[in-house]
């Protein structure tokens, strides 16, 4: 009797030991487990905070676009300010030079062919000039 109690005692500790074994590589397992599942969400914050580094930069770019489209505009508008004011001005030097002439021809009884003088600001497309062409360049509104 003493020999099946040595064999039982063998056998639960083999089984203990089976047992300690498999929670020690299960241990072991989850553990790396968890160290791989850390490396892969440290490798997916270094790709979003390099997205949020890529955005910020493309972002400047077209800030920098926009204000450098936005001088430009700025620049046209003043430029064309300053021809809308010379129409006017050159307009009525025109109208007065006409009226001019109308009186002149009127006393010295030639006949002049003159004119009329459109509204350049409210008919643009009646302009005194109609030969004169309008040329663009491919580069004049690149982005």
């Amino acid at each position: 009797m003493s020999g099946r109690p040595a064999r039982q005692s063998s056998s639960s500790e083999n089984s203990g030991v089976m047992v300690d074994e498999r929670k020690r590589k299960r241990m072991v397992s989850n553990r790396d487990s968890a160290r791989r599942s850390r490396l892969r969400k440290q490798q997916h914050l270094d790709e979003i905070v390099n997205q949020v580094a890529n955005y910020k930069k493309e972002n400047d770019q077209i800030e920098m676009q926009i204000n450098m489209h936005m001088n430009q505009y700025l620049k046209v508008e003043s430029e064309n300010t300053i021809l809308r004011t010379q129409i006017i001005e050159l307009t009525d030097r025109l109208q007065s030079m006409n009226s001019v002439l109308r009186f002149v021809e009127e006393f010295s009884g030639v006949a002049m062919d003159i004119p009329e003088i459109p509204d350049p600001l409210l008919k643009p497309w009646q302009l005194p000039c109609p030969g004169q062409q309008i040329v663009a360049s491919s580069n004049m509104f690149q982005w």
